[in-house]
């Protein structure tokens, strides 16, 4: 029963840190552009929305991660702690740092480190949700540039129209605004799975009541904890139009609530920033990829399973099966890698300091 308690509490904790992030998903492309000036009023509609979401669409999401990646029988209230521990841990060290970051590959991953503690995994299933991961940024991206380009000519056509102040100003900030809560839908509909679907896979809830508690506990995430990953996702990668906006939030939107019919676990921060950076690129060319935030962003997309993999792999070893050499050689990777890296700055910075000094060849 303790187990049963503690696996709840951590659970809603995720489920808020998933609201944080899914707000800059979701209304990033509004509150950048200034159709919601007011930063407090683009929480509160995502809260709704994404509660919405979860309530009316987010069962099937939910049966793929209570039981769709390892055995169900192995979702007892001990691994879900710690398949809920690590993935918690990950998403909120990215939301302190204002990464917008996929709470389903956190969540994928600190499963299937489970599973490989276990030697279970069904790898089928995993390897059609990765393609998911690599298609729908990828198609995020393709859609949002034809669509960017598209916007170009219409701008250049109609060159009044999003002009401030204007009657085509106001309907296209509401058009804007309309997105953003569409795109908040299909987050609540496939996000709020990552927090309750392990619950459900070890029958400490039922899947109905996981979506209302986990929708709820979304909502209070989005009002509390999403402002900084919203400066990040809607300020610093790029300005957008009203049109570029609403482009965004459409093409993220419709390609993860596709994905939730079917009950594939998407990312949806990499969606809707692949599109963002989509229609930025059909705008400003290439030179968009050369800020610092989007190498800072894709470097966090692709730690983050690693990283929850790895410590839900090791706290079963640690707590569960009581096996410390496992921890040892984790320790020791760990230590390699970051003096690895630690070794390769010490070396550029000497032979930058030596070519500065005219001692280069």
């Amino acid at each position: 029963m303790l187990w049963s308690y503690v696996a709840i509490a951590i659970a809603l904790f995720f489920a808020m840190n998933i609201g944080a992030s899914g707000t800059a998903a979701t209304m990033g492309a509004a509150y950048g552009s200034g159709a919601v000036k007011n930063k407090l009023v683009a929480m509160l509609l995502v809260a709704v929305a994404a509660f919405l979401g979860a309530v009316i669409g987010g069962g099937e999401v939910v049966k793929t991660i209570s039981g769709g990646i390892i055995s169900s029988g192995l979702m007892v209230g001990e691994v879900v702690v710690i398949v809920l521990a690590a993935a918690t841990l990950t998403l909120f060290g990215a939301n302190l740092m204002g990464i917008p970051l996929s709470t389903s590959e956190v969540t994928v991953g600190s499963i299937v480190g489970v599973g490989l503690a276990y030697q279970s995994v069904y790898v089928t299933n995993l390897l059609v949700i990765m393609s998911f991961w690599l298609l729908v940024p990828l198609a995020a991206f393709a859609c949002a540039f034809v669509l960017g380009k598209l916007v170009k000519r219409i701008d250049r056509r109609w060159p009044d129209l999003q002009r401030p102040g204007s009657r085509g100003e106001r309907w296209l900030c509401w058009l804007l605004v309309a997105c953003g809560v569409y795109e908040a839908f299909s987050a609540g509909m496939n996000n709020v799975a990552n927090a309750v679907g392990p619950l459900v896979g070890a029958g400490m809830m039922t899947a109905s009541d996981g979506v209302w508690l986990g929708g709820l506990a979304v909502a209070a995430g989005c009002l509390l904890l999403g402002g900084k990953v919203l400066e990040t996702n809607g300020k610093k990668i790029t300005s957008m139009s009203l049109l570029q906006g609403s482009v965004v939030s459409a093409t993220g939107g419709s390609l993860v609530i596709a994905a939730s019919l079917f009950g594939i676990p998407v990312p949806l921060t990499q969606a809707t920033t692949c599109a963002i950076l989509g229609v930025g690129t059909a705008e400003k060319g290439f030179r968009l990829w050369q800020k610092g935030i989007i190498k800072q962003i894709a470097m966090v997309w692709i730690v983050s399973p690693v990283s929850s993999l790895v410590v839900s792999f090791g706290l079963v070893h640690l707590f569960l099966l009581g096996d410390m050499y496992i921890l040892i050689a984790l320790a020791s990777v760990f230590v390699a890698t970051l003096g690895s890296v630690v070794l390769v700055r010490l070396i550029r910075r000497e032979n930058s300091s030596i070519n500065d000094q005219g001692g280069g060849i």
